[in-house]
C-alpha cells in the first residue's frame, strides 16, 4: 500500500482494512512494515480527528456523572465545597467552577484537568 493523506471515506476504510491485516500478521514495530504501519496509523488518526472529532464534555456534567457513578448526593460535597446552596448553584451552573474546586474535583473524582478547565 502506498501511503498518502486520506481524503475520502473509501480511502479511510481501505486504510482500516490494511491496518487490521497488519495487526493480524503481528507485524513487529521496528521492521519496515512496522514503520509503515505506524505512519498509516498516524494518517488514520489525523482523518478521524478531522472528520469524527469528539467534543470535550461539559465540566459540570462530568462532575454530576462521577457523583452519580458513586451514588453521591450534593449534600455529600458540603465538607469539601461549601454550603448546600453553593453546591446547588455550582451544579446548576449559576456559580462558576473555580480553579480551586477544579483541582479538588480532579483529585477526588479523577476527572481529567482538561475537562474541568474547558
Amino acid at each position: 500500500m502506498e501511503l498518502k493523506i486520506i481524503t475520502s471515506k473509501k480511502q479511510y476504510q481501505q486504510y482500516l482494512d490494511w491496518v487490521d491485516g497488519m495487526f493480524d500478521k503481528k507485524v513487529k514495530p521496528n521492521t519496515p512494515q512496522g514503520e509503515k504501519l505506524k505512519v498509516a496509523l498516524l494518517l488514520v488518526k489525523e482523518y478521524e480527528n478531522k472528520h469524527y472529532s469528539i467534543p470535550t464534555p461539559d465540566p459540570i456534567e462530568a462532575i454530576k456523572l462521577k457523583m452519580q457513578e458513586r451514588g453521591m448526593k450534593s449534600k455529600d460535597l458540603i465538607d469539601k465545597v461549601g454550603t448546600k446552596g453553593y453546591i446547588s448553584a455550582l451544579l446548576n451552573k449559576r456559580k462558576p467552577l473555580t480553579l480551586e474546586l477544579a483541582k479538588m474535583f480532579h483529585k477526588e473524582f479523577s476527572i481529567p484537568s482538561d475537562v474541568l478547565l474547558a
